[in-house]
């Protein structure tokens, strides 16, 4: 069953849903989320739960080479239509060299999945080319932080849960890009609705996670927008007080990513709302809130200096040109530069 590599895992899912099943996955990449999510899902929906303990192999890479991994392909189910062989940590693997024999002649009734996590195999090797000829290789990179909010919006939707925009936005400033710990930190706010309750508020992200609603870097950013020159500095000066809540590298790089945007916008075909948020590959809802303020406030040759004065404190926040500046002041002259 060859497969294109561009595959995604929503189709991975339709296909073995659909009862188009591969007799080996490879699933490699970045984001470790995605890996264990299929990896999960295969084992999950190709044995019910009382198959498992007799026809599925968990093996780890640093614990295996390819030899063992074949021969526990070669076995039979038993009592089951079956075998799974999931091999975890696969980077770990010394070699895949043999592989390709027998997948050259696949046990009809072994499915055998691959999980290589934050790197890729070698596509020049024999083994890449024989998994790509039989069954399915799957790879992904890295989440990029302007993905993060759709990310969690469209978790908490399959789990029939709303979130405000807003407390869509402080969890992903809070947590990042880490998609696992996002998904974690969603489903405990989920657990936390009171009865008969499907939507999680800012209030609620606040007093679960000790993050302020009201002073965070979207709330920065949303400012620096609007060009609301109080409520910046306010938020400055929350972080000023609060040093351990605040880090400067990840409000730069929060305040860049936004600037960039907003200067990528200029450039769009379409300047209506949707235009905009097609041209970015963002929700209609951010580019209303942030990107089109910010396109009214700030002219293309203001966003230009703005990135890179941005720059420029990035560089003596690292002690470039021996600057001792501390970070919450750095901050402080920045936002006064964006502002005025």
């Amino acid at each position: 069953m060859a497969a294109a590599r561009g595959i995604s895992h929503e189709e991975i899912i339709r296909n073995v849903r659909a009862g188009k099943v591969a007799p080996v996955y490879y699933l490699m990449g970045e984001e470790p989320y995605y890996i264990d999510l299929l990896s999960n899902f295969l084992a999950d929906t190709l044995l019910k739960p009382e198959e498992r303990d007799f026809n599925l192999d968990l093996v780890y890479g640093a614990d295996v080479n390819v030899n063992q991994i074949i021969e526990l392909c070669h076995a039979y189910p038993m009592m089951a239509d079956r075998r799974v062989v999931l091999v975890r940590e696969a980077q770990a693997i010394r070699s895949l060299d043999g592989l390709e024999q027998y997948l050259a002649h696949c046990t009809p009734t072994t499915v055998l999945i691959f999980c290589h996590k934050n790197g890729a195999l070698d596509k020049r090797k024999a083994a890449y080319k024989a998994i790509q000829q039989a069954g399915v290789i799957y790879e992904n990179k890295r989440t990029p932080e302007s993905q993060l909010p759709a990310f969690i919006s469209d978790y908490a939707r399959g789990k029939k849960v709303q979130m405000d925009p807003q407390a869509v936005r402080m969890l992903a400033d809070h947590i990042g890009a880490d998609l696992t710990r996002l998904a974690v930190e969603t489903d405990k706010l989920i657990m936390a609705l009171p009865a008969g309750q499907a939507r999680i508020t800012a209030e609620m992200v606040e007093e679960l996670t000790g993050v302020s609603k009201d002073f965070n870097n979207f709330e920065l950013q949303s400012a620096l927008a609007m060009r609301d020159i109080f409520r910046a500095n306010r938020i400055v000066k929350y972080y000023q007080g609060n040093p351990r809540g605040f880090a400067l590298p990840v409000t730069l790089s929060r305040i860049f990513t936004f600037f960039s945007d907003v200067m990528l916008s200029y450039y769009a075909p379409d300047k209506s709302e949707n235009g905009v948020a097609e041209w970015l590959g963002k929700p209609s809802w951010m580019v209303r809130y942030d990107i089109m303020p910010a396109r009214r406030n700030y002219t293309g040759v203001k966003v230009m200096q703005i990135l890179a004065e941005i720059r420029r404190t990035d560089g003596a926040s690292k002690g470039v040109g021996g600057c001792k500046t501390p970070p919450g002041e750095l901050l402080q002259e920045l936002i006064f530069f964006i502002l005025h």
